[in-house]
Protein backbone atom coordinates (compact mmCIF):
# COMPACT_ATOMS: atom_id res chain seq x y z
CA UNK A 1 0.00 0.00 0.00
CA UNK A 2 1.49 3.36 -0.96
CA UNK A 3 1.73 5.70 1.81
CA UNK A 4 -0.44 8.45 2.04
CA UNK A 5 0.77 11.98 0.73
CA UNK A 6 1.48 14.48 3.58
CA UNK A 7 -0.47 17.32 1.16
CA UNK A 8 -2.42 17.51 -0.94
CA UNK A 9 -1.55 17.17 -5.17
CA UNK A 10 -4.67 18.85 -6.84
CA UNK A 11 -3.13 17.66 -10.18
CA UNK A 12 -3.73 13.94 -10.55
CA UNK A 13 -7.28 14.52 -9.42
CA UNK A 14 -8.31 17.25 -11.33
CA UNK A 15 -6.94 15.79 -14.56
CA UNK A 16 -8.66 12.79 -13.61
CA UNK A 17 -12.27 13.78 -13.16
CA UNK A 18 -12.26 16.65 -15.29
CA UNK A 19 -10.61 13.72 -18.43
CA UNK A 20 -14.28 11.64 -16.75
CA UNK A 21 -16.57 14.91 -17.07
CA UNK A 22 -15.08 15.09 -21.09
CA UNK A 23 -15.69 11.44 -21.61
CA UNK A 24 -19.75 11.54 -20.51
CA UNK A 25 -20.36 14.94 -22.21
CA UNK A 26 -21.57 16.50 -19.35
CA UNK A 27 -20.60 19.86 -20.69
CA UNK A 28 -22.09 19.11 -24.07
CA UNK A 29 -25.69 21.17 -25.05
CA UNK A 30 -28.33 19.03 -26.87
CA UNK A 31 -29.90 21.11 -29.24
CA UNK A 32 -32.81 19.13 -29.54
CA UNK A 33 -33.44 19.10 -25.57
CA UNK A 34 -37.19 20.82 -23.94
CA UNK A 35 -34.99 21.53 -21.17
CA UNK A 36 -34.51 26.18 -20.11
CA UNK A 37 -31.93 26.86 -22.47
CA UNK A 38 -29.14 28.98 -20.61
CA UNK A 39 -26.24 29.99 -22.74
CA UNK A 40 -22.80 32.06 -22.14
CA UNK A 41 -20.67 32.94 -24.96
CA UNK A 42 -16.84 33.18 -23.37
CA UNK A 43 -15.31 36.54 -24.15
CA UNK A 44 -13.04 35.19 -26.38
CA UNK A 45 -9.68 35.74 -25.02
CA UNK A 46 -6.38 36.81 -27.87
CA UNK A 47 -4.47 34.68 -29.17
CA UNK A 48 -1.54 36.96 -28.44
CA UNK A 49 -0.23 35.08 -25.76
CA UNK A 50 -1.45 33.29 -22.85
CA UNK A 51 -3.91 33.35 -20.18
CA UNK A 52 -3.54 35.89 -16.96
CA UNK A 53 -5.11 36.08 -13.58
CA UNK A 54 -7.64 38.31 -15.06
CA UNK A 55 -9.02 35.42 -17.51
CA UNK A 56 -8.34 33.18 -14.84
CA UNK A 57 -11.06 35.20 -12.56
CA UNK A 58 -13.83 36.17 -15.55
CA UNK A 59 -13.88 32.48 -16.82
CA UNK A 60 -14.35 31.24 -12.89
CA UNK A 61 -17.37 33.36 -12.60
CA UNK A 62 -18.73 32.69 -15.84
CA UNK A 63 -18.02 28.72 -14.86
CA UNK A 64 -19.81 29.24 -11.60
CA UNK A 65 -22.75 30.12 -13.32
CA UNK A 66 -23.26 27.49 -15.75
CA UNK A 67 -22.85 24.82 -13.67
CA UNK A 68 -25.46 26.75 -11.09
CA UNK A 69 -27.96 26.32 -14.15
CA UNK A 70 -26.66 22.74 -14.80
CA UNK A 71 -28.02 21.63 -10.97
CA UNK A 72 -30.94 24.01 -11.52
CA UNK A 73 -32.06 21.87 -14.87
CA UNK A 74 -31.60 24.17 -17.54
CA UNK A 75 -29.88 22.95 -20.81
CA UNK A 76 -26.94 24.79 -20.71
CA UNK A 77 -24.17 26.32 -23.39
CA UNK A 78 -20.94 27.57 -22.53
CA UNK A 79 -19.44 28.82 -26.00
CA UNK A 80 -15.65 28.24 -26.22
CA UNK A 81 -14.01 30.42 -28.44
CA UNK A 82 -10.29 32.67 -29.42
CA UNK A 83 -9.90 35.83 -31.27
CA UNK A 84 -7.86 36.76 -33.92
CA UNK A 85 -7.37 40.07 -32.17
CA UNK A 86 -6.18 41.42 -35.39
CA UNK A 87 -4.06 44.75 -34.83
CA UNK A 88 -2.71 43.25 -31.33
CA UNK A 89 -1.65 39.43 -32.90
CA UNK A 90 0.03 41.38 -35.60
CA UNK A 91 2.15 43.40 -33.54
CA UNK A 92 3.12 40.88 -31.49
CA UNK A 93 4.32 38.70 -34.83
CA UNK A 94 6.17 41.98 -35.94
CA UNK A 95 7.60 42.50 -32.55
CA UNK A 96 8.97 38.43 -32.87
CA UNK A 97 10.35 39.32 -36.62
CA UNK A 98 12.26 42.78 -35.43
CA UNK A 99 13.76 40.81 -32.83
CA UNK A 100 14.92 38.78 -35.80
CA UNK A 101 16.14 41.23 -37.94
CA UNK A 102 13.29 41.70 -40.58
CA UNK A 103 9.87 42.50 -40.60
CA UNK A 104 6.25 42.22 -42.58
CA UNK A 105 7.23 43.62 -45.60
CA UNK A 106 9.90 41.73 -46.03
CA UNK A 107 8.41 39.14 -46.00
CA UNK A 108 5.23 39.82 -48.13
CA UNK A 109 1.66 39.88 -46.98
CA UNK A 110 1.22 35.67 -47.79
CA UNK A 111 4.15 35.00 -45.94
CA UNK A 112 3.27 36.81 -43.24
CA UNK A 113 -0.06 35.63 -42.83
CA UNK A 114 1.35 31.93 -42.84
CA UNK A 115 3.79 32.90 -39.79
CA UNK A 116 0.79 34.52 -37.84
CA UNK A 117 -1.52 31.41 -38.17
CA UNK A 118 1.66 29.49 -36.63
CA UNK A 119 2.05 31.79 -33.97
CA UNK A 120 -1.73 31.07 -33.71
CA UNK A 121 -1.71 27.32 -33.47
CA UNK A 122 0.91 27.88 -31.19
CA UNK A 123 -0.68 29.79 -28.80
CA UNK A 124 -4.40 29.10 -29.45
CA UNK A 125 -3.16 25.30 -27.76
CA UNK A 126 -1.90 26.28 -24.68
CA UNK A 127 -4.67 28.58 -24.19
CA UNK A 128 -7.19 26.10 -24.64
CA UNK A 129 -5.05 24.05 -22.63
CA UNK A 130 -5.31 26.42 -19.47
CA UNK A 131 -8.74 26.85 -19.89
CA UNK A 132 -8.97 23.36 -19.26
CA UNK A 133 -7.10 22.99 -16.35
CA UNK A 134 -8.77 25.26 -14.96
CA UNK A 135 -11.56 22.99 -14.88
CA UNK A 136 -13.83 25.23 -17.44
CA UNK A 137 -16.65 23.12 -18.37
CA UNK A 138 -17.68 24.83 -21.79
CA UNK A 139 -18.86 22.72 -24.99
CA UNK A 140 -15.87 21.89 -26.67
CA UNK A 141 -17.07 20.41 -29.15
CA UNK A 142 -18.26 23.61 -30.15
CA UNK A 143 -14.62 25.69 -29.90
CA UNK A 144 -14.17 28.33 -32.66
CA UNK A 145 -12.07 30.69 -33.42
CA UNK A 146 -12.81 34.35 -34.75
CA UNK A 147 -10.87 33.52 -38.84
CA UNK A 148 -12.67 29.92 -39.07
CA UNK A 149 -14.35 29.93 -42.66
CA UNK A 150 -17.95 30.38 -40.81
CA UNK A 151 -17.16 33.05 -38.83
CA UNK A 152 -15.60 34.76 -42.16
CA UNK A 153 -18.20 34.25 -44.22
CA UNK A 154 -20.62 35.50 -41.36
CA UNK A 155 -18.55 38.41 -41.30
CA UNK A 156 -18.87 39.02 -44.90
CA UNK A 157 -21.86 38.23 -44.88
CA UNK A 158 -23.32 40.78 -42.55
CA UNK A 159 -21.32 43.56 -44.02
CA UNK A 160 -22.89 43.47 -47.61
CA UNK A 161 -25.90 43.08 -45.54
CA UNK A 162 -25.76 46.36 -43.65
CA UNK A 163 -24.10 47.89 -46.48
CA UNK A 164 -27.49 47.15 -48.42
CA UNK A 165 -29.47 48.61 -45.80
CA UNK A 166 -27.22 51.71 -45.78
CA UNK A 167 -25.91 51.13 -42.41
CA UNK A 168 -22.38 50.85 -43.66
CA UNK A 169 -20.70 53.45 -45.67
CA UNK A 170 -17.38 54.76 -47.07
CA UNK A 171 -16.23 58.69 -46.35
CA UNK A 172 -13.14 60.52 -45.51
CA UNK A 173 -13.63 61.40 -42.08
CA UNK A 174 -11.29 61.94 -39.19
CA UNK A 175 -9.93 58.95 -37.39
CA UNK A 176 -7.94 58.16 -35.33
CA UNK A 177 -4.55 56.85 -36.31
CA UNK A 178 -1.71 55.27 -34.89
CA UNK A 179 1.26 56.44 -37.06
CA UNK A 180 3.75 53.61 -35.79
CA UNK A 181 1.00 50.63 -36.35
CA UNK A 182 -0.01 52.51 -40.09
CA UNK A 183 -3.96 52.29 -39.14
CA UNK A 184 -6.89 53.76 -38.00
CA UNK A 185 -8.55 52.99 -34.75
CA UNK A 186 -11.95 53.12 -33.50
CA UNK A 187 -12.65 54.56 -30.28
CA UNK A 188 -12.26 51.85 -28.01
CA UNK A 189 -8.90 51.42 -29.64
CA UNK A 190 -7.64 54.22 -27.82
CA UNK A 191 -6.38 54.64 -24.48
CA UNK A 192 -6.45 58.81 -22.90
CA UNK A 193 -3.38 59.16 -20.75
CA UNK A 194 -2.74 62.13 -18.85
CA UNK A 195 0.88 63.98 -20.03
CA UNK A 196 2.62 66.92 -18.85
CA UNK A 197 1.90 69.24 -21.70
CA UNK A 198 1.41 73.23 -22.28
CA UNK A 199 -0.91 75.87 -22.99
CA UNK A 200 0.94 78.29 -25.90
CA UNK A 201 -0.81 81.72 -25.86
CA UNK A 202 -0.19 82.59 -29.76
CA UNK A 203 -1.08 86.30 -31.27
CA UNK A 204 -3.19 86.00 -34.34
CA UNK A 205 -3.19 89.80 -36.35
CA UNK A 206 -6.80 91.34 -37.23
CA UNK A 207 -6.59 91.53 -41.04
CA UNK A 208 -8.91 94.94 -41.14
CA UNK A 209 -7.75 96.59 -38.14
CA UNK A 210 -3.91 95.57 -37.11
CA UNK A 211 -5.20 94.63 -33.51
CA UNK A 212 -3.97 91.13 -32.21
CA UNK A 213 -6.39 87.88 -30.57
CA UNK A 214 -4.67 85.87 -28.20
CA UNK A 215 -5.59 82.11 -28.39
CA UNK A 216 -4.62 79.39 -26.19
CA UNK A 217 -3.83 75.67 -27.66
CA UNK A 218 -2.10 72.61 -26.57
CA UNK A 219 -0.51 71.50 -29.73
CA UNK A 220 1.50 74.70 -31.50
CA UNK A 221 2.78 72.68 -34.62
CA UNK A 222 -1.36 72.54 -35.93
CA UNK A 223 -1.47 76.10 -36.77
CA UNK A 224 -0.16 75.01 -40.05
CA UNK A 225 -3.75 73.41 -40.94
CA UNK A 226 -5.82 76.40 -39.30
CA UNK A 227 -8.70 77.35 -41.56
CA UNK A 228 -10.63 79.47 -39.01
CA UNK A 229 -10.75 81.09 -35.60
CA UNK A 230 -13.79 80.73 -33.76
CA UNK A 231 -15.80 83.31 -31.29
CA UNK A 232 -18.76 83.09 -29.04
CA UNK A 233 -21.88 84.70 -30.46
CA UNK A 234 -22.79 86.32 -27.02
CA UNK A 235 -19.03 87.37 -26.19
CA UNK A 236 -18.90 91.21 -26.07
CA UNK A 237 -15.46 91.16 -26.26
CA UNK A 238 -15.52 89.70 -29.72
CA UNK A 239 -18.58 90.97 -31.74
CA UNK A 240 -17.02 93.90 -33.50
CA UNK A 241 -14.66 90.89 -35.34
CA UNK A 242 -17.68 89.23 -36.97
CA UNK A 243 -17.42 88.72 -40.24
CA UNK A 244 -13.29 89.37 -40.31
CA UNK A 245 -10.18 87.72 -41.15
CA UNK A 246 -7.32 86.98 -39.41
CA UNK A 247 -3.80 85.96 -40.40
CA UNK A 248 -2.08 82.88 -39.69
CA UNK A 249 1.44 83.37 -37.69
CA UNK A 250 4.56 82.22 -39.63
CA UNK A 251 2.75 81.29 -42.55
CA UNK A 252 0.74 84.43 -43.33
CA UNK A 253 -2.40 82.98 -44.47
CA UNK A 254 -5.71 84.73 -44.41
CA UNK A 255 -8.74 82.66 -42.45
CA UNK A 256 -11.71 83.52 -41.11
CA UNK A 257 -13.65 84.69 -37.81
CA UNK A 258 -16.53 82.45 -37.28
CA UNK A 259 -19.23 83.08 -35.15
CA UNK A 260 -20.42 79.33 -33.08
CA UNK A 261 -22.03 78.92 -29.68
CA UNK A 262 -19.48 75.68 -29.49
CA UNK A 263 -16.73 78.45 -28.17
CA UNK A 264 -17.08 78.50 -24.23
CA UNK A 265 -17.02 81.69 -22.97
CA UNK A 266 -15.35 81.12 -19.84
CA UNK A 267 -12.27 78.84 -20.95
CA UNK A 268 -9.22 80.47 -22.34
CA UNK A 269 -9.33 83.35 -24.18
CA UNK A 270 -12.34 83.13 -25.47
CA UNK A 271 -10.91 82.59 -29.19
CA UNK A 272 -10.57 79.21 -30.77
CA UNK A 273 -7.99 78.26 -33.33
CA UNK A 274 -9.69 75.53 -35.75
CA UNK A 275 -7.90 73.07 -37.38
CA UNK A 276 -10.88 70.69 -38.69
CA UNK A 277 -7.90 68.34 -40.58
CA UNK A 278 -6.53 67.33 -37.18
CA UNK A 279 -9.04 68.11 -34.21
CA UNK A 280 -12.30 65.90 -33.80
CA UNK A 281 -14.77 69.04 -32.48
CA UNK A 282 -13.03 71.45 -35.12
CA UNK A 283 -13.46 68.74 -37.33
CA UNK A 284 -17.42 69.10 -36.79
CA UNK A 285 -17.08 72.72 -36.60
CA UNK A 286 -14.91 72.49 -40.04
CA UNK A 287 -18.01 70.63 -41.51
CA UNK A 288 -21.26 72.80 -40.11
CA UNK A 289 -19.19 76.06 -41.27
CA UNK A 290 -18.05 74.86 -44.86
CA UNK A 291 -14.41 75.26 -43.83
CA UNK A 292 -11.30 73.49 -45.88
CA UNK A 293 -9.72 70.85 -44.48
CA UNK A 294 -6.00 70.67 -44.57
CA UNK A 295 -4.11 67.61 -43.52
CA UNK A 296 -0.57 68.63 -42.26
CA UNK A 297 0.91 65.21 -41.35
CA UNK A 298 1.69 62.34 -43.55
CA UNK A 299 0.74 58.44 -42.62
CA UNK A 300 4.14 58.11 -40.62
CA UNK A 301 2.84 61.99 -38.68
CA UNK A 302 5.27 64.27 -40.43
CA UNK A 303 4.87 67.33 -41.66
CA UNK A 304 3.84 66.80 -45.46
CA UNK A 305 3.65 69.83 -48.11
CA UNK A 306 1.01 71.76 -46.70
CA UNK A 307 3.07 72.68 -43.74
CA UNK A 308 5.42 75.10 -45.75
CA UNK A 309 8.66 75.55 -44.49
CA UNK A 310 8.53 72.81 -41.81
CA UNK A 311 7.53 69.80 -44.33
CA UNK A 312 9.13 66.30 -43.63
CA UNK A 313 9.50 67.20 -39.74
CA UNK A 314 8.21 64.69 -36.99
CA UNK A 315 4.97 66.33 -35.44
CA UNK A 316 6.97 66.42 -32.41
CA UNK A 317 10.42 68.04 -33.83
CA UNK A 318 8.04 70.69 -35.75
CA UNK A 319 6.19 71.66 -32.56
CA UNK A 320 9.90 72.51 -30.90
CA UNK A 321 10.89 74.76 -34.34
CA UNK A 322 7.55 76.26 -34.01
CA UNK A 323 7.87 77.30 -30.88
CA UNK A 324 11.24 78.88 -31.38
CA UNK A 325 10.03 80.49 -34.65
CA UNK A 326 6.79 82.17 -32.76
CA UNK A 327 9.00 83.19 -29.95
CA UNK A 328 11.38 85.06 -31.84
CA UNK A 329 8.22 86.70 -34.00
CA UNK A 330 7.04 87.74 -30.76
CA UNK A 331 3.64 85.77 -31.92
CA UNK A 332 4.24 83.62 -28.47
CA UNK A 333 3.55 85.54 -25.70
CA UNK A 334 3.03 83.12 -22.48
CA UNK A 335 3.79 78.94 -22.10
CA UNK A 336 1.70 77.72 -19.05
CA UNK A 337 2.43 74.22 -17.58
CA UNK A 338 -1.02 72.21 -18.38
CA UNK A 339 -1.95 68.21 -17.62
CA UNK A 340 -4.31 66.85 -20.19
CA UNK A 341 -5.44 63.52 -21.37
CA UNK A 342 -4.04 62.65 -24.67
CA UNK A 343 -4.80 59.35 -26.65
CA UNK A 344 -2.27 56.66 -27.11
CA UNK A 345 -2.98 53.27 -29.60
CA UNK A 346 -3.78 50.91 -26.94
CA UNK A 347 -1.18 48.33 -28.71
CA UNK A 348 2.11 50.25 -28.92
CA UNK A 349 0.89 53.22 -27.32
CA UNK A 350 2.26 55.70 -29.99
CA UNK A 351 0.13 59.37 -29.19
CA UNK A 352 -2.57 59.02 -31.81
CA UNK A 353 -3.18 61.57 -34.37
CA UNK A 354 -6.23 62.33 -35.78
CA UNK A 355 -6.17 62.60 -39.48
CA UNK A 356 -8.51 62.46 -42.29
CA UNK A 357 -8.42 59.05 -43.71
CA UNK A 358 -11.04 57.27 -46.70
CA UNK A 359 -12.55 54.69 -43.60
CA UNK A 360 -15.27 52.61 -43.76
CA UNK A 361 -18.00 52.70 -41.07
CA UNK A 362 -21.22 51.31 -39.17
CA UNK A 363 -23.77 54.13 -39.20
CA UNK A 364 -24.12 53.73 -34.99
CA UNK A 365 -27.23 56.06 -34.14
CA UNK A 366 -30.07 53.90 -35.54
CA UNK A 367 -28.42 50.18 -33.61
CA UNK A 368 -28.31 52.81 -30.63
CA UNK A 369 -31.46 53.71 -30.65
CA UNK A 370 -32.66 49.34 -31.08
CA UNK A 371 -29.77 48.81 -28.51
CA UNK A 372 -31.26 51.27 -25.77
CA UNK A 373 -34.81 50.61 -26.18
CA UNK A 374 -34.10 46.74 -25.20
CA UNK A 375 -32.72 47.54 -22.33
CA UNK A 376 -35.60 50.29 -21.16
CA UNK A 377 -38.72 47.96 -22.39
CA UNK A 378 -36.83 45.20 -20.09
CA UNK A 379 -36.31 42.21 -22.71
CA UNK A 380 -32.56 42.67 -21.65
CA UNK A 381 -31.39 42.45 -17.88
CA UNK A 382 -28.09 44.14 -16.48
CA UNK A 383 -26.77 42.27 -13.27
CA UNK A 384 -26.19 44.15 -10.93
CA UNK A 385 -29.15 47.22 -12.46
CA UNK A 386 -26.47 50.33 -11.99
CA UNK A 387 -24.80 49.23 -15.18
CA UNK A 388 -27.45 50.31 -17.00
CA UNK A 389 -26.80 54.20 -16.71
CA UNK A 390 -22.80 53.28 -17.62
CA UNK A 391 -24.78 51.53 -21.45
CA UNK A 392 -26.89 54.63 -21.54
CA UNK A 393 -24.07 57.07 -21.00
CA UNK A 394 -22.12 55.66 -23.88
CA UNK A 395 -24.72 54.50 -26.31
CA UNK A 396 -26.71 58.26 -26.37
CA UNK A 397 -22.90 59.81 -26.72
CA UNK A 398 -21.90 57.46 -29.51
CA UNK A 399 -20.28 58.46 -33.08
CA UNK A 400 -20.14 56.57 -35.57
CA UNK A 401 -18.09 53.37 -35.46
CA UNK A 402 -14.98 53.34 -38.08
CA UNK A 403 -14.40 49.64 -38.72
CA UNK A 404 -11.44 49.64 -41.40
CA UNK A 405 -8.28 48.97 -40.63
CA UNK A 406 -4.50 49.15 -42.26
CA UNK A 407 -3.38 45.52 -41.45
CA UNK A 408 -3.16 42.23 -42.89
CA UNK A 409 -4.19 40.30 -40.78
CA UNK A 410 -7.94 39.45 -40.08
CA UNK A 411 -10.86 39.89 -41.95
CA UNK A 412 -11.25 41.55 -45.33
CA UNK A 413 -13.75 44.16 -46.28
CA UNK A 414 -15.66 42.44 -49.67
CA UNK A 415 -15.58 45.55 -51.01
CA UNK A 416 -13.94 45.44 -55.38
CA UNK A 417 -13.04 48.37 -57.04
CA UNK A 418 -12.21 48.79 -60.82
CA UNK A 419 -10.10 50.50 -62.96
CA UNK A 420 -12.17 53.91 -63.03
CA UNK A 421 -12.41 53.16 -59.11
CA UNK A 422 -16.29 52.39 -58.83
CA UNK A 423 -16.62 50.50 -55.87
CA UNK A 424 -18.77 46.97 -55.21
CA UNK A 425 -19.45 45.46 -52.19
CA UNK A 426 -20.75 41.97 -52.48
Amino acid sequence: MSELPKTYDPHPIETQWYARWLAAGYFHADATSAKPPYAIVIPPPNVTGVLHMGHALNNTLQDILVRWRRMAGDEVLWMPGMDHAGIATQNVVERQLAAEGSDRHALGRDAFIERVWQWKEEKGGAILGQLQRLGASCDWQRARFTMDEGLSKAVREVFVRLYEEGLIYKANYLVNWCPRCHTALSDLEVEHEEVKGAFYHLLYRVDSTGETVEIATTRPETLLGDTAVAVHPDDPRYTHLHGAHVILPLLGRRIPVIVDGYVALNFGTGVLKVTPGHDPNDFLLGRTHHLEEISIFDLDAKVNANGGPYAGLDRFAARERIVADLQASGELIQIDEHLHQVGHCYRCHTMVEPMLSDQWFVRMEPLAKEALGAVRDGRTRFVPRHWENTYFEWLENIRDWCISRQIWWGHRIPAWYDEAGNCFVA
